[in-house]
């Protein structure tokens, strides 16, 4: 299926306004069928660049949205976790598999826009103000 550059940007704009409405998962998917329509058209770089742009930042979005929700769950349980204990249980949990540096990435950007009231020390998630 061919696509012109002006249905791609209607189709780049519906991505966006998932990612606003937090709906990372279809955000992804469309963009997946982008990447592949992408792969057979001639688009311009701007275009090019903004889908790979989106790419990145609706999975991370994604992983955080993810990692916030099993933080919150698991806080009432522990004190701190280690990344590696705590990527074991998204793995488990959620299927999500992130490499341990990945992982402390996602939960420094959390902790950066004040979604997570956490800190880290060495290798270690430490849950609260302590």
């Amino acid at each position: 299926m061919q696509m012109n550059s002006t249905e791609f940007i209607k189709k780049l704009d519906q991505v966006q306004e998932l990612m606003q409405q937090e709906n990372y998962k279809e955000a992804i998917v469309l963009i997946e069928r982008l990447k592949e329509l992408e792969k057979m058209g001639n688009f311009d770089y701007n275009l090019t660049h903004r889908l790979y742009q989106l790419d990145s930042n609706s999975h991370s979005l994604y992983n955080q949205q993810i990692i916030l929700t099993t933080i919150n769950e698991l806080t009432s349980r522990a004190e701190y976790f280690s990344f590696h204990e705590l990527n074991q249980i998204l793995k488990e949990k959620d299927k999500l598999d992130l490499s341990d540096d990945l992982l402390k990435r996602e939960i420094e950007i959390l902790i950066l826009r004040n979604l997570l009231p956490c800190r880290i020390d060495k290798e270690k998630i430490i849950f609260g103000s302590k």
